[in-house]
């Protein structure tokens, strides 16, 4: 299921900023070069994720799931003047290809890249109180990253996950594959969380915002 026409898509993109050259480059050469390049957040849902940092101007950003470093860029946009955010990828063969992006990006010095499982990572970041958090990793895990950082977010602070409809495959009730069953039961729970407030925008594969609320 595709939530919006090519043609829709089309006009979106023409209708919001337009995708900084850097960016494309990035675009480009992942589609050229690296596996599963729809991975890559993309012009629209980049520019979303910008707008969210530049709302917020974030003193810390952690982003699980850097990929070839786009949306990590996106973030990077809107960060206080001091601000900082911190990747996660656990891919180790992607770690000069992100580094290279992020050097000609320009905000190097505002990102630090950690090559690893962000369960053993995390443990060296816990210490940090994040205002957005950024998961698009693994999604049989999105549960227990959701977990692993609450606590860590401030109160007003956003999680965004991505992937959260996987094309429409959730309103299917034949689909009962073990990771469609975990997302599920993730959208289910954040639902009732009585400790966040959130949404699902319909954007691409599906964006949750989940919002921490106030003490």
């Amino acid at each position: 299921m595709d939530f919006t026409s090519d043609l829709l898509q089309a006009y979106l993109e023409t209708h919001c900023d337009p995708e900084p050259p850097v960016l494309q480059k990035i675009a480009h050469e992942t589609h050229l070069k690296v596996l599963r390049p729809h991975m890559i957040s993309g012009h629209y849902q980049g520019r979303l994720l910008s707008f969210f940092s530049k709302l917020m101007q974030p003193k810390t950003v952690l982003e699980i799931g850097t990929f070839t470093g786009y949306s990590t860029i996106c973030l990077a946009e809107g960060l206080a003047e001091n601000g900082e955010i911190y990747t996660i990828e656990a891919n180790p063969e992607l770690e000069e290809r992100i580094k290279s992006n992020f050097f000609a990006s320009g905000y190097v010095n505002k990102i630090k890249l950690y090559i690893g499982e962000a369960f053993d990572i995390f443990a060296v970041l816990s210490h940090k109180i994040f205002d957005i958090v950024f998961i698009d990793a693994d999604k049989r895990n999105n549960y227990k990253y959701y977990e692993l950082i609450l606590d860590n977010i401030r109160p007003g602070g956003l999680i965004i996950v991505d992937n959260i409809l996987r094309k429409g495959k959730i309103l299917d009730p034949k689909n009962q594959e073990n990771d469609m069953r975990l997302l599920r039961e993730f959208n289910d729970k954040i639902t009732v969380d009585t400790r966040v407030e959130n949404l699902i925008l319909p954007i691409r594969d599906g964006l949750m915002i989940i919002r921490k609320k106030q003490l």
